[in-house]
Order: structure tokens, then sequence, then C-alpha cells
């Protein structure tokens, strides 16, 4: 049925749906949400199949009743629909910057963490990836999902030592996908970033403080 807003369906358990979270809040924008629980395996039910058949969060359904998921594609439409306080850049240059660097902070990072945690969790045995297939878990993946994550601390903390902002200048999406891959990694994996990275520290510290992190 077509509601009158936007209504986001989401998770606190879910780091996608904080990634949305957060571009939600650093844009002000008021929007409807409904949570959906994971721990109950309330994304396997008819209801809420019938919202996603990938049965994944988060998902944004509009007015018309149109459903948009992927995290990329839920920007994108807050975005143009929401300009103020653009985070997707703003010129051509700047908005290539961010998509590759986001990118990067998703494959490299997030990623990396996710292969490691839905390998190695015994209740997520026959889901290794989300969605509507079953896949077996492969445990072996678990120590080079790990050694992935090492690698993206590393990479990005020597990105950071020359830029104050993951996309360069200005803060945008690739820095809420960095600091939520980054939390995942402290939380899931027990990976916070080394003493080493001080420069990577120094970014984290300063991005966290932001109120929209937390939301």
């Amino acid at each position: 049925m077509p509601i009158e807003t936007p209504l986001l369906y989401e998770s606190k358990g879910s780091p996608n749906a904080r990634r949305v979270r957060f571009f939600v809040a650093e844009k002000g924008i008021e929007i409807a949400r409904t949570a959906i629980d994971l721990g109950s395996k309330e994304q396997f039910s008819d209801a809420f199949k019938a919202v996603n058949p990938r049965m994944q969060v988060p998902a944004l359904q509009l007015a018309d009743g149109t459903v948009i998921t992927e995290v990329p594609a839920i920007w994108r439409y807050l975005e143009e629909t929401y300009p103020h306080e653009p985070l997707l850049g703003v010129t051509a240059k700047s908005k290539a910057l961010v998509t590759m660097w986001e990118r990067r902070a998703e494959l490299d990072g997030f990623a990396s963490v996710m292969e490691a945690v839905r390998n190695a969790l015994p209740g997520l045995k026959g889901r290794a990836l989300s969605g509507p297939h079953d896949y077996e878990q492969i445990p072996a993946l678990v120590e080079r999902s790990k050694q992935r994550v090492s690698n993206f601390f590393a990479d990005f903390n020597a990105r950071l030592e020359s830029v104050p902002f993951v996309a360069g200048n200005d803060f945008s999406a690739a820095d809420i996908t960095t600091l939520v891959t980054v939390d995942f990694a402290a939380s899931a994996l027990k990976m916070p970033i080394s003493e080493t990275h001080q420069s990577f520290k120094k970014w984290y510290e300063r991005i966290s403080s932001r109120p929209a992190s937390s939301a």
C-alpha cells in the first residue's frame, strides 16, 4: 500500500542500516522508520519479504510504493530529493572522488569485515551471504578476511596522512562508510585501528565526534 512519506526499514544491528541513518542525520532529514528485528529473523517474514524479496535491510519505501534497496541507491535518492548538505559531491570531480573512495571503503574494508563475520558465526551457518539464496560458510576465508581488514587500515592511514577527509577536503559518504567499517571491525572482529596508524586514529576521533555518527 502506498504511503504518504518515505519509510525506512532498518535495524540497529545492521551496519548497512547505520550507513543510511548516519547519512540521514548528517542531512537533517526527517524520515519515518520501521525497525526490523534481525535477532528474531523478522527479515525472513512474509510481511517483510513483500517489501524486499531479498530479505535485507535497509529498504526505503516511497510514497508511490516503490522500494529502493542497496545503500548507494538509497543515498542517491535522498541526495537528489534533499540536495542541501551534499554528501555525494558537488562538482563532477568531487562526485567521482566520493564514489571512488566510498567504493574502496566498502570493497576493501566493509565487505572484508562482513566476509569474516558471516563465515565465522555459528548462527549464520548456511547463510554465509545475505540475500535470497543460502550459501555454506567457508571458515578458511576468515583469516584472509582479517588480513584484508589489516590492509584496509594501512591503506586508509596512508590516504589520511595527506587529506582531512577520505575523499579529500570535505566530509562525505566515503567517511560514513569508513567510520561504520571501523566500528564494525572493532565490535565484530575485535580489530580496532592499530596505534601505528595515527593519521587514521586522528581522523576517527574527529568523525566519531560528529553528532550524526551516533544515529
